[in-house]
């Protein structure tokens, strides 16, 4: 990092070092723009069929549908950046640009874990009290929930660029990839660990507290489904949860393998740190759509009538 001794006003932009020991980075930026293309048509299909087919406006596919916005947020805060940078060679952003990335990176990061966890409460619900199912969770009751969701992820990560902007920034160069709150610290003039510190303690609870209540709400389904006699009832409750599974590994696997190699010292190199940040991003986001399209018989339907459509009109 290059020290520039002059205070924030000064600091227009920040330059972004990141991929500067990439090899081919036209090659990896062109990879990075099909990937995040595909996330954004996918996920966006996935909200379109739910939205338009009424057959799909169940609580379950809202659901769905919340999961499809909040995976375009998250990729949508940190891709175009890292694209440019790739592509276009583009390597800065002024520093309002800078903080509304930050919020809106960490907001989908939070977003991601409290969408998941709100369909294993949906899970639970529809394996346990079956019968209630439709009573207990209305369509107007997951719309409210997941608005509630959203201001309380917002509300959360307001802390972060409240905490950063009025900290004095003395570093226009930064070795990462686009703004996240590390990115913004780490360029300010203070020591950045007692800062880190207290995002640790809320990201610990965040993390932790999401996982513990989805692992708890498989532990009530897995005793459910024990109790069950009918073999073919266990088997619909299995295929039930089978795709909300996947998703919870995709997201909840990387992020527990990089805390446990922390912790007994392994010790990651910057390209290695961030190619486990990209793959955080774009996994889940590039796995979640297809796996909801192509599990969930509604939409795979719908998809193969469109599909079936437009053949048909080319003859």
């Amino acid at each position: 990092m290059s020290v520039q001794n002059i205070s924030r006003q000064a600091i227009t932009e920040f330059v972004f070092r990141g991929f500067d020991s990439v090899q081919s980075p036209l090659v990896v930026g062109v990879v990075l723009l099909i990937l995040y293309i595909f996330v954004v048509i996918t996920n966006t299909a996935n909200i379109y069929f739910v939205v338009m087919d009424k057959h799909l406006h169940q609580p379950m596919y809202l659901f769905i549908c919340n999961l499809a916005i909040v995976d375009i947020v998250f990729c949508t805060s940190a891709c175009p950046t890292m694209i440019g940078i790739l592509v276009v060679g583009y390597k800065s952003i002024s520093y309002a640009p800078c903080i509304v990335q930050m919020f809106f990176f960490h907001v989908g990061t939070v977003m991601e874990m409290f969408a998941i966890s709100v369909m294993a409460f949906d899970r639970f619900i529809a394996i346990s009290s079956p019968l209630r199912y439709n009573s207990i969770l209305t369509n107007v009751r997951c719309v409210l929930i997941s608005i509630a969701l959203w201001l309380a992820g917002s509300a959360i990560m307001a802390m972060l660029p409240a905490t950063v902007v009025p900290l004095q920034v003395c570093y226009s160069t930064v070795k990462y990839m686009f703004c996240d709150y590390a990115t913004v610290t780490r360029a300010t003039c203070v020591d950045p660990e007692p800062y880190f510190n207290k995002v640790s303690i809320l990201t610990t609870v965040l993390f932790f507290g999401t996982f513990s209540f989805i692992c708890l709400s498989y532990i009530k389904i897995v005793i459910v489904v024990v109790r069950m006699s009918s073999q073919s009832d266990k088997k619909k409750a299995f295929n039930t949860c089978f795709s909300h599974l996947i998703v919870i590994t995709c997201y909840y696997v990387p992020t527990i393998i990089l805390i446990v190699l922390t912790r007994i010292g392994v010790v990651l190199t910057l390209e290695e740190r961030n190619g486990l940040m990209v793959g955080s991003i774009l996994g889940p986001s590039l796995i979640n759509p297809f796996i909801y399209c192509f599990r969930s018989k509604e939409i795979r339907n719908k998809l193969f009538n469109i599909l079936s459509k437009t053949e048909l009109a080319k003859k």
